[in-house]
């Protein structure tokens, strides 16, 4: 929604350049009203951030001083129903983080065999009945596709235990985070995001992610520590991950699982030196 970056250009005034990479056509444009008052310290591209390169050359601009990666769903995105992200709200089985490209979780609710559904579900929900809800979605497609988030959510909620039902999560939660991961190749684009990203940090510069669930931390952490295996080059600036106060996680309950990870560049490293292989 743009406020990170109202902060950011804030106390990088005067003369700061933030440079915003969403995929989201509505994000951006939601971004480009509120920030339009910062004119020309903006530029904002909607991209997916694993191509932080290519945009960079669009700007012709080598080195960011900082990166931010602020991964997942935004409450925008959850609270509209036409997304398909909730299984909350009645609407199509979209999932799409840009709803002009690629194919839709109702694609892949209709038409993956049985034991790819169930890898899906286990891999991205790790989801302990992801067998069941599998063979579920494919009993029920045979005699109907599924078309909207209530059809897939009964689907789920009817081939789990009565246990599992009233549990803390909704029985849905884990297979809809699954099914949104997998349609819009969330892990992938950010391993490749943050190889990009650590080619155009500048020396002195920081990496910093904001993840929300344990797939995509692990993906961070496990990059950071290779990095940090080479010393005189990175530094891992979090030996635990920074997670949300109490008063904030009140504030805003949707924040509470929230991990903060960061990396230093050394100041040292110059141009055209990699602190990868």
């Amino acid at each position: 929604m743009g406020g990170t970056a109202e902060q950011i250009l804030k106390v990088s005034a005067p003369d700061g350049i933030l440079i915003g990479i969403d995929r989201d056509p509505q994000a951006i444009a939601h971004a480009q009203t509120r920030l339009q008052a910062y004119g020309s310290r903006i530029q904002l591209f909607c991209e997916n951030f694993q191509r932080v390169k290519s945009v960079m050359n669009i700007v012709n601009g080598e080195h960011a001083d900082g990166i931010l990666f602020d991964l997942g769903v935004s409450s925008a995105q959850l609270d509209q129903p036409e997304r398909g992200l909730s299984f909350q709200q009645d609407g199509p089985l979209d999932m799409r983080m840009n709803p002009t490209y690629g194919h839709t979780a109702e694609d892949l609710v209709n038409t993956l065999p049985e034991t790819q559904l169930a890898r899906i579900i286990h891999e991205f929900g790790e989801e302990r009945y992801s067998r069941r809800i599998a063979r579920a979605i494919v009993r029920v497609r045979r005699q109907s596709p599924l078309r909207s988030t209530l059809d897939l959510s009964r689907v789920i909620r009817e081939s789990v235990p009565r246990s599992y039902r009233s549990g803390r999560l909704h029985p849905a939660t884990r297979t809809f985070q699954a099914f949104r991961m997998a349609v819009n190749d969330e892990l992938g684009s950010l391993q490749t995001g943050l190889d990009e990203a650590i080619d155009v940090l500048a020396p002195g510069g920081r990496l910093c992610v904001i993840s929300f669930h344990s797939l995509e931390d692990r993906v961070v952490k496990q990059t950071f520590r290779r990095l940090a295996q080479t010393p005189d080059q990175w530094t891992i600036l979090t030996k635990k991950p920074v997670s949300p106060s109490l008063q904030e996680r009140r504030a805003n309950p949707r924040a509470r699982s929230a991990k903060l990870r960061v990396l230093e560049r050394k100041p040292g490293w110059g141009d055209g030196q990699r602190g990868h292989t």
